[in-house]
């Protein structure tokens, strides 16, 4: 079963943020004439960087995933992930211990993040859909089906934005979005903090230190 934000108050301890450009899947552009790109907060630390960026305004998301599978107006926030290797070896993320860490006036809470036939049941089904009340995720990759036909139509279309790799090539990047159950209370994700505990270096599996990553764009630079 999914977890749910239910309180809005929060403390939040700033980090670093990263210039979008440097950690996005498409290479930075050597125009001199571009706009500095958007900065979104980031972690950075042992070759690897996590970037990752809250879409909480509704018209943004509609605009990324189209009216019909925007997750924002049933109170579900997707934040993109970007990751970037610095290193010349593979690196493995633990998805399944990935969390979102809100802190409210009563302590933390930690939310799992939801695969997309969840988001899509949230999307047809606002209150509740009792056939498929919180089912588990599967491995990365796999359809979860839902015998639902409408949920399974969004589903189809919030897939292809899906942080759906577990691994990183060599000095390579991956992004995706991963999608947390807010409960509506959006003014949370400025005091969020995205988790990623377990990340290893491939083939030996040595792991790397954890990541933080605020949800605040304007969190000051270190």
């Amino acid at each position: 079963m999914f977890r749910a934000l239910v309180l809005t108050t929060a403390f939040f301890a700033p980090i670093a943020v990263l210039g979008q450009a440097a950690s996005t899947p498409s290479s930075a552009s050597t125009s001199t004439n571009e706009a500095p790109a958007r900065v979104i907060p980031h972690d950075h630390h042992e070759g690897l960087i996590i970037s990752a960026d809250p879409y909480t305004d509704p018209d943004r998301a509609k605009e990324k995933f189209g009216k019909s599978a925007n997750p924002v107006p049933v109170g579900i926030l997707p934040v993109e992930v970007f990751v970037a290797n610095e290193q010349p070896r593979p690196l493995k993320i633990d998805m399944e211990t990935i969390e979102l860490e809100v802190y409210t006036e009563d302590g933390k809470q930690d939310l799992d993040w939801l695969p997309p036939v969840q988001v899509a049941s949230l999307i047809v089904h606002p209150g509740g859909n009792p056939a498929n009340p919180g089912a588990r995720r599967f491995p990365i990759g796999i359809p979860l089906p839902s015998k639902d036909k409408k949920v399974d139509k969004i589903a189809g279309e919030l897939r292809p934005f899906a942080l759906d790799s577990d691994v990183v090539p060599p000095l390579g990047k991956i992004h995706g979005f991963l999608f947390f159950n807010m409960s509506h209370n959006f003014e949370a994700a400025a005091k969020s903090t995205l988790y990623v505990p377990d990340v290893a270096v491939l083939p030996d599996k040595k792991p790397l230190m954890f990541f933080e990553i605020p949800l605040s764009s304007e969190a000051p630079s270190q």
